[in-house]
């Protein structure tokens, strides 16, 4: 073999070992990337998790406030305390969950009949003058209102870092890679019917 063959061979063998090389670099940084995004979406669906719990948490507290002071409201009480057991079974629900719209859009379901309860409840206090004077009541509704507020914010927080991860794991090449490492497109919270009125938590 001469020369000029084994250094034409030896050149075309270190431009493909170089394009091997760019390539992995390449899927690497992308592939580190789709988990990093992943796990903010992960993270983001904790918090979700976390503020959905600390409503779950203040709602037997305002239960037994009210129960002491409107005893005809049985029925009421009833519904929040059945909405709240129903919310409860579906606040932490599973990773793969998230790639399921249906799944999420049940958690919504869900977590909005707790919401129309409680508004229900909060109604009630109007017939009663000292259940809304109770300092125990006020400081309650101070922290649902917070607690509605921070649901609000969270929710709105994993939309935008599902959308950044969506995104990123559909457009090209990425998403040949996605594909093939499991990388699966995230679902999103959807506004239900009525949700272009916030709701109101009145005391």
């Amino acid at each position: 073999m001469n020369k000029k063959v084994m250094l034409g061979c030896g050149g075309l063998l270190a431009i493909v070992v170089l394009i091997a090389v760019i390539l992995a670099v390449t899927g690497i940084g992308y592939y580190n990337s789709m988990v990093k995004m992943e796990q903010e979406v992960i993270s983001g669906w904790s918090q979700v998790e976390n503020v959905y719990q600390r409503r779950l948490d203040l709602i037997p507290n305002l239960v037994e406030t009210v129960k002491g002071y409107a005893k005809h409201e049985a029925s009421t009480l009833e519904a929040v305390v059945e909405a709240r057991a129903k919310a409860g079974g579906m606040v932490n629900i599973s990773r793969e969950a998230l790639e399921n719209p249906e799944t999420l859009k049940k958690f919504n379901e869900v977590q909005g009949n707790l919401g129309s309860a409680l508004q229900r409840l909060m109604v009630v206090q109007e017939q009663y003058p000292d259940l809304k004077a109770n300092q125990n009541f006020m400081d309650l509704q101070s922290q649902l209102e917070g607690t509605e507020n921070r649901i609000a914010v969270e929710r709105r927080n994993y939309n935008t870092k599902a959308q950044d991860y969506n995104t990123y794991i559909k457009t090209f090449p990425k998403n040949l890679l996605a594909g093939s490492f499991g990388f699966k497109e995230k679902a999103y919270f959807e506004a239900q019917e009525g949700a272009e009125k916030a709701p109101q938590v009145k005391f």
